[in-house]
């Protein structure tokens, strides 16, 4: 009986192992091969700083209720509460030792697109590069060197406050096999060329949809609800739904989108409000053929009520 006990045990510790590699194989962190940041050249800076207010890197990254120029020092703090816990916003400043000055193109675009940080670990989807792997490699190339001319911040944001087992980042992996993808949200005339720019932006750097569409217990987009609103991650009220289903601006036209994006005016004269004001105010800074794709993009979603 013992004898046999041994091998039982013996034959579970063996599936046990191959069952854990297998999971790890299955979900380990994939940042691209080094070759696929090669042959980039020197970055455009003017896209860069373009890629960069469609992203909205301000809006989560400068200190907390910095004004003016002082928006430009990426030095983090912000935190980001969850279903999940507190995330705190880390600093992407070029400083070498609190922000990330110290890392090459590889290590940026690999956190950006695959959410693997340097060290080969996988990032938290606060950051979202769910919706930032859509980025081109040429973008991510022009937004790294628009970056790298930004003033330094020597803030270090504190750790994660998660409880277990979120604050396990091995568990990560599993999300992304589940959600993590860089296709289409859903299906356009890509064959239009406004209407394949505005995809690109909200699905994209705009990542419009981290905040619009709902999410289920494990935190991964409804995919059939894209853009038809949600809870606010942080717990008070609800983002709104953007899609042509929308009560609230189902019934604009494309032109009062666009004015709304520039000039934060809604078409009875109504002013932007909380969260959506940060997001506005980066919109301002494209060029109007930005807002108007994204205008004709968030024409022709799908409507959902």
């Amino acid at each position: 009986m013992g004898a046999r006990v041994r091998k039982l045990v013996s034959a579970v510790v063996l599936f046990g192992a191959i069952a854990g590699g297998v999971a790890w194989f299955l979900t380990r962190p994939e940042p691209w091969p080094a070759a696929h940041w090669d042959g980039l050249g020197e970055p455009d800076l003017a896209n860069g700083e373009r890629v960069f207010w469609a992203g909205g890197c301000t809006s989560c990254h400068a200190a907390p209720k910095s004004e003016g120029d002082a928006r430009l020092v990426l030095s983090g703090g912000l935190p980001l509460k969850s279903p999940f816990g507190t995330f705190h916003v880390p600093n992407i400043s070029p400083d070498e030792s609190a922000g990330i000055g110290s890392w090459t193109l590889a290590d940026f675009g690999n956190a950006m697109t695959r959410g693997a940080g340097p060290n080969r670990e996988h990032l938290y989807p606060s950051f979202p590069y769910g919706s930032y792997a859509r980025l081109t490699s040429k973008d991510v190339n022009d937004l790294w060197g628009f970056l790298k001319t930004l003033p330094k911040g020597t803030n270090v944001a504190p750790p994660h406050d998660l409880p277990f087992p979120y604050n396990i980042r091995l568990v990560l992996g599993g999300w992304k096999l589940l959600f993590f993808t860089d296709k289409p949200r859903v299906t356009v005339d890509t064959g239009n060329p406004k209407l394949a720019r505005g995809q690109y932006l909200v699905e994209g750097p705009g990542h419009c949809g981290e905040c619009h569409t709902p999410r289920n217990t494990l935190g991964g987009f409804e995919a059939d609800r894209w853009l038809a609103g949600a809870p606010n991650p942080e717990g008070e009220g609800r983002i709104p739904n953007i899609t042509p289903g929308s009560k609230s601006i189902g019934a604009w036209s494309e032109s009062d989108i666009v004015t709304y994006l520039e000039t934060g005016f809604t078409p009875d004269f109504d002013t932007v409000g909380g969260t959506m004001v940060e997001v506005q105010k980066n919109m301002a800074r494209l060029p109007a053929g930005d807002r108007e794709a994204i205008a004709a993009y968030l024409k022709a979603v799908p409507a959902r009520e």
